[in-house]
């Protein structure tokens, strides 16, 4: 493995290269290890369902899909019973989603079998906590920045 010293401002389109083929790569390994046959787009619906029940244009919205694309993942997980569909209180014409407890026991199911995937591929690497600490706030400080 290269390792290059310098500034962020001196990082080369081969190391940004590099980092982008990796987290497609992990993301792929974390994605294999769902015990259930749902799609990223799904775990990622079913994750912002589980902050709050949300109106399927609000979960259009913050998964940055078009709403025909969240009526279908939502028909989908309904149909499998890992989430209900509540009328609004204020407005019967709006309904909400939620997770049903199939679906919160799911998600934690597959979030604890991915991170002890992960977990035990970190500890065989014996790479020093303070280093994946880094690491991580580093790939966080970008995702924050969108």
């Amino acid at each position: 493995m290269r390792t290059k010293q310098g500034t962020a401002a001196e990082i080369d389109m081969d190391t940004a290269a590099r980092l982008r083929l990796v987290v497609m790569r992990l993301a792929r390994r974390l994605r294999q290890q769902a015990e259930f046959d749902a799609s990223p787009t799904m775990l990622s619906a079913m994750a912002t369902i589980e902050r709050g029940p949300l109106t399927l244009g609000g979960l259009a919205e913050a998964e940055r899909v078009q709403p025909p694309t969240m009526t279908r993942v939502v028909a989908r997980l309904e149909e499998v019973g890992l989430i209900t569909r509540v009328p609004d209180p204020q407005d019967k014409r709006v309904a909400r989603v939620s997770l049903s407890a199939d679906g919160k026991r799911m998600l934690a199911r597959n979030r604890s079998r991915k991170t002890a995937y992960l977990a035990k591929r970190l500890r065989a690497t014996n790479v020093a906590e303070a280093d994946l600490a880094k690491a991580v706030e580093l790939l966080e400080t970008i995702l924050n920045e969108d």
